[in-house]
C-alpha cells in the first residue's frame, strides 16, 4: 500500500468525484482511479460504487475510510516530526480557545505538552463561537478548545472533554447572597449581564427568564468585565462552575433549569497535523476531568 493510494482515496472520499479528486491530488484523473484500482485490489473489495456520475462509498469503503485516514494521517506526523528532529526546531502550534473557556482548566496540558516538546511556541487565539469556527475552516489553528458550536461542516471533528453546571453570580450584598440554590422565578426582576462570545450564555438565559430577558440587560467582552460589572452591583450573571470569581461574589446553583454546558476538542478531518497537536490532542482527550475541570 502507498501513501499516495490512500492521500487519492481520501480526496474521492471527500469530493465524491473522480475528476475533483484528481485537480485536488494534482494528478491526472487516470493515474488517480489507477492507483485507487490497485489499492482495491490489494484491500480485496471495491471501495466505491460509480453510477454514471455518481460516486458513492460502498459498505467496504465506509468501514475502510477511518483506518486509512488514520494510517495517512499517522505517516504525515510521523514525516513532520522527522522533519522537525533534523531541523532542531519546531514550528509554533497554534490554538483556538473560546473566550468562555477557563484558560487554566486547561494549563496541566499544555505543562505537559511543553514538557515533551522543549522549545515548542504555543500560540493562542481567542473569540466566540463564529471566531473559533472561523479559525478553523481558515487553518488560523490547528485544534480548538470550545463549547457546542451552532455551525456544523463535513470535516469538523468533535470529541466532548467535560460538562459542568452553569450557576448565578451575584455580589455579597445581594438579596440571593446567603441562599445555595434559587428558582428561575427568583430572578424575573433581575438584570442579567450577557455574555454573547459564550456558546450557551443566550440559551441560558432564556431557560430561566424567557425572551424578555435579553430586553432588560447590559453586554459584557469578556469574563473579566462581567466580574468587575457584578462587583460594580450592575448586574448578575450566569457562569460555568469553571470560571474564576473573586471569593467574595456568590455562585448560587439554579433549581428547575438545565444550564449545563460541554466543551469539546475540535479538529479538522484530513488536514495534517503536527506532532505537537497529535501529542495535546491525546492529552486533552485521555485527561481526568472530573479532577480539576471546575474550581
Amino acid at each position: 500500500m502507498e501513501m499516495h493510494q490512500v492521500r487519492y482515496f481520501l480526496a474521492v472520499s471527500q469530493t465524491m468525484n473522480f475528476t475533483r479528486a484528481a485537480e485536488q491530488c494534482h494528478v491526472a484523473q487516470p493515474s488517480l482511479t489507477r492507483a485507487i484500482k490497485l489499492l482495491e485490489e490489494e484491500l480485496g473489495g471495491d471501495l466505491f460504487r460509480r453510477e454514471r456520475k455518481l460516486t458513492h462509498l460502498t459498505e467496504f469503503g465506509q468501514r475502510m475510510l477511518p483506518f486509512l485516514r488514520q494510517c495517512y494521517e499517522s505517516a504525515q506526523t510521523a514525516k513532520t516530526l522527522a522533519k522537525t528532529i533534523r531541523t532542531g526546531a519546531l514550528a509554533p502550534l497554534p490554538i483556538a480557545i473560546s473566550s468562555s473557556v477557563e484558560f487554566s482548566v486547561l494549563t496541566p496540558a499544555f505543562v505537559e505538552l511543553s514538557r515533551s516538546f522543549p522549545g515548542l511556541e504555543l500560540k493562542f487565539a481567542r473569540g466566540g463561537e463564529a471566531e473559533v469556527s472561523d479559525f478553523l475552516k481558515k487553518g488560523d489553528v490547528e485544534i480548538a478548545v470550545a463549547g457546542a458550536l451552532a455551525e456544523k461542516w463535513e470535516r469538523l471533528d468533535s470529541w466532548p472533554l467535560f460538562s459542568e453546571p452553569c450557576v448565578i453570580v451575584v455580589w455579597p450584598e445581594h438579596r440571593l447572597a446567603n441562599l445555595d440554590a434559587v428558582e428561575p422565578a427568583m430572578l424575573a426582576n433581575e438584570r442579567i449581564l450577557l455574555r454573547p462570545y459564550c456558546e450557551t450564555s443566550e440559551r441560558a438565559v432564556r431557560l430561566i427568564k424567557g425572551d424578555l430577558a435579553i430586553a432588560r440587560s447590559h453586554e459584557a467582552a469578556c469574563d473579566d468585565d462581567v466580574v468587575k460589572m457584578i462587583e460594580a452591583e450592575l448586574g448578575i450573571s450566569i457562569l460555568p462552575t469553571s470560571a474564576i470569581v473573586p471569593p467574595t461574589l456568590r455562585k448560587i446553583a439554579v433549581r428547575g433549569a438545565s444550564l449545563d454546558r460541554t466543551v469539546h476538542l475540535y479538529s479538522v478531518a484530513g488536514r495534517m497535523r503536527s506532532a505537537a497537536a497529535a501529542a495535546l490532542m491525546k492529552l486533552l482527550r485521555a485527561r481526568d476531568w472530573s479532577v480539576g475541570a471546575a474550581h
